[in-house]
């Protein structure tokens, strides 16, 4: 697609004061599809009546106030331009939180935004909540949480793809994703957290329970993971250990942070054996791998992160894909069934990084 240059009207007045004009809906849509605004679905036109609205979801912020800046472009993204997108997106005011910490997560350094806004690689920005704010806002924890019918998961991942393109500039013929994947449209889960026998992610990363929070993971396609049969903890981890570890994932190159998605069936087997989150992340820590010798001449194995220990004179010795056990992200979500979820990274260019959901002033 040819990206037209704006209009003078456009450049005067913005998309708001376009979208607020009579056209017909249709005609909105292929002016902001013809400019690259989209995501190549259609959106609902951002009128300043609609951006007001959004923006009324965090009435504690100055609409002026920055945001993030945005490579490639380094375009400066204030509350407003996320509430335009967050409209177009079609997100409710109450969504508008959740999007900033989300926007405000992947802009911290250990994220490396830069690379993921231009790799090859087919990452996309996976934002998992926690929290009391994931009940309020229903957003989808438990069956089909990856996929279609519910609003605040829809909208509130596709509103950080669209800052990220219309504010950051990665859109076609920027992002350089190979392939891509689904989760470029948008990518937010929430944590099932009262089927976790554990404690929930971000309270294990330093929050109260009664705190909300977004972690973003720049993730690859969730990986179904069936075993239907075993009950015994091991045997799942040995399930699990081959599929995770398997030759052309990236964390078995450059580790990182993956993510494990356990069902809820499999966590509980698991808890009720006497197990604790601890246990499982040692376990496939020390399960998921493969010898240098078959690691050696693949892939990433020449960097950029390798863990030291591994020696690389010996080709029998394993290869991990995590540097130690607490850099896998273990949670738990999905409706029954025996099946987890495996989303590898892209590696240790890009880490996860935990922000707290602003709620109000206090």
């Amino acid at each position: 697609m040819n990206e037209r240059r704006p209009s003078r009207a456009m450049r005067k007045t913005g998309p708001a004061t376009i979208a607020g004009t009579r056209e017909p809906l249709d005609a909105i849509n292929d002016y902001f599809y013809e400019r690259g605004w989209t995501d190549g679905l259609p959106i609902v036109p951002p009128t300043r009546e609609r951006v007001a609205a959004v923006l009324s979801g965090m009435p504690w912020r100055d609409p002026d106030e920055l945001i993030s800046v945005i490579p490639p472009k380094m375009g400066r993204a204030t509350l407003r331009q996320v509430a335009v997108n967050a409209v177009m997106a079609g997100c409710k005011p109450e969504y508008l939180p959740v999007v900033v910490a989300a926007l405000q997560a992947v802009s911290e350094p250990q994220y490396g935004l830069a690379h993921r806004q231009t790799t090859t690689h087919a990452g996309a920005p996976l934002i998992i909540v926690n929290g009391p704010i994931a009940g309020k806002l229903r957003i989808n924890c438990g069956t089909g949480l990856f996929g279609p019918g519910w609003r605040a998961n829809a909208t509130i991942g596709r509103a950080l793809r669209l800052v990220l393109v219309n504010v950051g500039g990665a859109g076609p013929g920027v992002d350089f994703s190979q392939t891509g994947h689904p989760g470029k449209y948008t990518f937010c889960i929430a944590e099932y957290e009262e089927a976790n026998p554990w404690e929930p992610l971000h309270v294990e990363r330093g929050f109260r329970r009664d705190q909300s929070t977004v972690t973003v993971v720049n993730a690859e396609a969730p990986h179904s993971m069936t075993e239907n049969l075993q009950t015994d903890p091991d045997e799942i981890m040995q399930t699990f250990a081959s599929s995770m570890s398997g030759l052309g994932v990236n964390n078995l190159y450059s580790q990182g942070h993956p993510v494990l998605v356990l069902g809820v069936e499999h966590a509980q087997y698991i808890a009720a054996a006497g197990w604790s989150k601890r246990d499982v992340k040692r376990v496939l820590f020390e399960q998921a791998r493969q010898p240098w010798g078959l690691v050696r001449d693949r892939g990433k194995s020449k960097g950029p992160v390798f863990p030291e220990w591994v020696d690389r004179t010996d080709e029998s010795a394993m290869v991990p894909i995590v540097c130690q056990a607490d850099d896998l992200i273990v949670i738990v979500g999905g409706g029954a069934g025996g099946k987890s979820m495996f989303l590898p990274t892209a590696g240790a260019q890009s880490l996860s990084v935990t922000r707290l959901i602003e709620t109000g002033r206090g």
